[in-house]
């Protein structure tokens, strides 16, 4: 469990979520209930072992960012906040959320944060067609390395 880094998001999301889509995030955010259907992330693989020893897969949903409370390795708290803002002219939602994550949950992460770079509001866009997202840190760094979305795919630190 050593291996933890910290995840920070700060931002905008532009106002065409669906009420589905709400619904999922503010579920994956620990702010609500889970839905019947996911498809934001909808596979969430599971192994274990049947009465008889034999592996099988089962599907296990969990929030991504649905951590609050004291933080494990990284100090302070863990949260995750969605607003809806008030001034809708250039976007309608601020999100923000700081949790711990290992690099074994960084390709389902991945997936909520590729869908969440796609609903940024444009000031997260670079003229590169990244979107800055947030941050990472090692939890032993003292400095963060940018949490960027590139090419629909998340460029975790290495």
């Amino acid at each position: 469990m050593a291996d933890i880094f910290e995840l920070m998001l700060t931002l905008d999301l532009r106002d065409e979520l669906s009420e589905e889509e709400l619904a999922e995030l503010q579920w994956h955010l620990g702010l609500g209930p889970q839905p019947k259907v996911l498809r934001i992330v909808s596979d969430f693989p599971f192994v274990v072992e049947d009465d008889h020893g034999e592996l099988i897969v089962e599907d296990h949903p969990e929030p991504l960012l649905g951590h609050h409370g004291e933080a494990f390795k990284v100090d302070g708290a863990l949260v995750s906040v969605l607003l809806r803002k008030q001034d809708t002219r250039r976007n309608a939602w601020a999100l923000t959320s700081r949790q711990e994550i290992h690099p074994d949950g960084f390709e389902r992460t991945g997936e909520l944060l590729t869908w969440l770079a796609n609903k940024a509001g444009d000031f997260h866009r670079w003229p590169d067609g990244s979107v800055h997202l947030g941050w990472t840190r090692f939890h032993e760094e003292r400095q963060p390395e940018p949490l960027v979305v590139r090419d629909g795919v998340v460029i975790w630190p290495s």
